[in-house]
Formats: C-alpha cells, structure tokens, sequence
C-alpha cells in the first residue's frame, strides 16, 4: 500500500504592529522574521519527495508557502478550506475595546467555550481542513510523491487532536504548533498511519509575541 504524507505548515510570523487579531483579513503579510521563519521551513523538506503545495487564500500563508514550492520548483494553488477560523472578534485586541472580557455585552459571545460560542465550530474546522487534506493525499499519491498544506494554527491543531483521538475543546496556551512549524500526518493508502511534528524555525521564532503580545512558542 501506497505511504504518503500530508505536511501541515504554519505560517511564519505577521507583521502585526497594533497587535490585533487579524483573522480572515487580508493584506496581513509575513514579517520580516516571518520571511526567514518561511526559509527555515523551506530548507527543512527541500529533502522530501514533494509533490504539491497549497496555501491558504490569506497573504501570509502563501507567503509561506512560495519559498517550499519554489525548492521544488511547484506552483503554490490555493484552497479555500484552508482559510483561518473564523472569530467574533477579528479586527479587535483582546481585553481591549470590543474584544474586552469585562464587557457584559461580551458575554454571550463566552457562554459556550466547547463549540466555540465566539467563533466558527471546531468540528466544522477539522471537517473542512480533512477534506483538503484527503484530496492533497489523492493528488499527491497519484504523482507519486507527498503534500504541503500551509495554513494557521488553530485547525491544525484540531485536526491533529482529531486525528489523536482528543476531545477538541482544549487550552489555547497547550497548543503545540509554533509558527512555521510542521505536523506531519502520514497516510497508508487513505488511512492515516501516524502523526509526527517538527519545530525547524525554532531558534527564529524566539523572542517573536503573538497578537496579544504573549510570547509565541
């Protein structure tokens, strides 16, 4: 039976100076240090057998992903179901303004932290990041070599809790996919085998903050 892999890559760092959550917003491009974190990644399976790359429609994610395909000499597609999650808050920072807890005009937004109430479902996220993940595997098994998908952080990682057997609702601070990092779901003919994770642009995405200016890690 046929083994192919599915790369799941986050994006490298935004350039994101008011520190809000950008979401679904477009024109939000990779910083700087995004730029090399996209490097970092790029170099880290210019050694695998790649067949296809597919990004994200946002900026920051095919800016991501130019640097892995042009390793390979590939076109970067784009695949809607890839998009980030979607979120009440986009356009706000949290704990500030419209975003802001305290606010009890807020509060229907946190009544049900397990779908999320304040966002796009978390299954509908892992429907939809499945599906392009089965169709990569289908054309990259078909030219004979394997996929990168590069999208966001949040339906990466439930789709690797899915995959893992783990209840979706989960504690944001646990997540463990880093900027440009890679979870690798390793497929035996349709049926995944395994899941592996690897950090290469771990030495530049420290000292990097998120957009509530936490550190990123």
């Amino acid at each position: 039976m046929t083994t192919t892999v599915v790369h799941l890559v986050r994006h490298g760092e935004v350039n994101n100076p008011d520190r809000i959550l950008y979401g679904r917003m477009p024109g939000y491009r990779l910083s700087d240090r995004g730029a090399q974190m996209a490097l970092r990644v790029a170099d880290h399976l210019a050694g695998e057998d790649i067949a296809l790359v597919r990004s994200s429609p946002l900026l920051r994610a095919q800016q991501t992903a130019a640097p892995i395909a042009a390793a390979h000499q590939l076109p970067v597609t784009t695949d809607q179901r890839l998009i980030e999650s979607g979120n009440r808050f986009e356009g706000q920072r949290m704990g500030h303004g419209d975003a802001k807890l305290s606010d009890p005009r807020n509060w229907r937004w946190f009544v049900n932290p397990l779908r999320p109430s304040w966002g796009e479902p978390y299954r509908e996220q892992v429907a939809r990041v499945l599906a392009a993940m089965h169709q990569a595997r289908a054309e990259a098994e078909e030219l004979g070599g394997d996929a990168v998908l590069v999208l966001h952080q949040l339906p990466i990682w439930l789709v690797r809790r899915s995959a893992e057997g783990k209840p979706l609702p989960h504690d944001p601070r646990r997540r463990q996919c880093s900027l440009c990092s890679v979870t690798s779901f390793r497929f035996a003919g349709p049926h995944l085998a395994g899941v592996d994770y690897a950090e290469p642009a771990a030495d530049v995405v420290a000292g990097a903050v998120d957009a509530t200016g936490g550190k990123l890690t």
